[in-house]
């Protein structure tokens, strides 16, 4: 059965290694990002990946996110990090800002693609548990709790899993709902702005001038 963690009572610090450890033994955990609930495994952990895939009805192909606790962890996952992406990086991380980038090649995740589409989208969220949570444990892959196509969860009531499938469930009561993150695609020549969420694309270019939207239609 699932336990219930309320983050804001008791040592966060105890809490966080309860986290971590539940992670370590490849199980899934539920903690609250900035607007919404999510589902968190080691990134290295195939069957845990793929559990959070089940749980959501993700299509075959879909791709988890993966978060990290600061800059310095991207040379162990990814072969390049512009300069441009490193500047966005600098200004808007921790935060509501995620990256498309190139992975290593030799890494042994399998984050929903078989390695297909040779590109990982990587952020540094603001949540002070999730903070200390990645210094401890590296890498986790990441999906909103909630089935696919469905609004972000605010409540843990409506967390689409059974106790059976989670180790723990830890939380900051009601989240407030708001924009997704925006997505930037780093490339070896430019930066594109493939989703404007909470971050503008004038916010990017008061930063970063020479940064362009992606307008190719969908």
């Amino acid at each position: 059965m699932a336990q219930e963690v309320d983050i804001r009572e008791g040592d966060l610090d105890e809490h966080v290694e309860q986290a971590r450890q539940w992670i370590a033994s490849g199980f899934i955990i539920v903690a609250p990002l900035e607007h919404g609930y999510a589902f968190l495994a080691d990134a290295f952990s195939h069957d845990a990946v793929r559990a959070i895939h089940v749980l959501r009805g993700d299509d075959l192909g879909v791709v988890a996110q993966v978060m990290v606790a600061d800059t310095s962890v991207l040379s162990g996952i990814t072969r390049e990090v512009p300069t441009g992406a490193r500047t966005l990086m600098d200004a808007f991380w921790p935060g509501l800002l995620s990256f498309t980038l190139l992975p290593h090649r030799g890494l042994s995740w399998d984050l929903g693609d078989d390695k297909r589409l040779d590109e990982v989208s990587v952020r540094v969220p603001s949540s002070e548990f999730m903070l200390r949570l990645l210094r401890k444990t590296g890498p986790l892959a990441v999906a909103s709790a909630a089935r696919v196509g469905q609004p972000a969860t605010l409540d843990v009531s409506s967390i689409p899993a059974l106790d059976r499938d989670l180790a723990g469930i830890f939380h900051a009561g009601e989240l407030e709902s708001g924009p997704s993150s925006t997505i930037v695609l780093a490339t070896e020549t430019e930066l594109l702005v493939e989703r404007v969420g909470a971050i503008t694309l004038e916010q990017l270019a008061e930063v970063l001038p020479a940064i362009l939207e992606d307008t190719t239609p969908e």
